[in-house]
């Protein structure tokens, strides 16, 4: 929970201190960019998180990683998180930055999941359906499953609607066995 909350309210200071800026856009590369870093090397994270290693060891590691590849906002932000010994909070920062920014672009994610994936005709009606009436920006997350045999299983935000064929015979089991 402290994490969490911690990384709401940086990713919100620099959310708002991007937008200030004029380089809300690049942040968000950054942002991913830094996810993406973090997610393939866990030394990486586990190494930003060791109470052992000093802060200056940590800023000379994230500087040599970082230097070059991320907007110089960006760079002066980590920098600040880690003199404030809130770098250990790097990955949770970035994955709510992201979080805030498709909430500012009034993005949303939807994820479906298929037998046998998606052609473009069914890709751009289940975008359209998502949208509804509104001009929100839809991001399609696609994800192929053969255990569900047929349909599909769509979720939206907190909501799911699941017309597998599996799910479909598994009530079936269900009510046979209830008899």
């Amino acid at each position: 929970m402290q994490g969490t909350r911690v990384a709401s309210r940086y990713a919100k200071s620099f959310i708002d201190l991007t937008i200030e800026q004029g380089v809300l856009e690049q942040a968000c590369n950054d942002m991913k960019y830094i996810l993406q870093v973090c997610k393939s090397e866990h030394e990486l994270v586990v190494f930003l998180k060791s109470p052992v290693v000093k802060t200056d060891k940590k800023l000379a590691v994230l500087k040599e990683l970082f230097t070059g590849k991320l907007n110089e906002v960006t760079d002066a932000y980590i920098r600040l998180i880690t003199h404030k010994k809130r770098e250990k909070y790097l990955v949770e920062i970035a994955e709510e930055f992201l979080n805030q920014y498709k909430i500012k672009k009034n993005i949303i994610t939807a994820s479906i999941t298929s037998a046998s994936g998606l052609d473009d005709t069914a890709r751009k009606t289940v975008i359209s359906l998502v949208k509804g009436n509104g001009t929100n920006e839809v991001v399609l997350q696609e994800k192929i499953d053969k255990n569900i045999i047929g349909g599909f299983i769509i979720r939206v935000e907190d909501k799911q609607v699941d017309t597998s064929v599996s799910r479909k015979l598994s009530l079936l089991q269900r009510k046979f066995t209830q008899n």
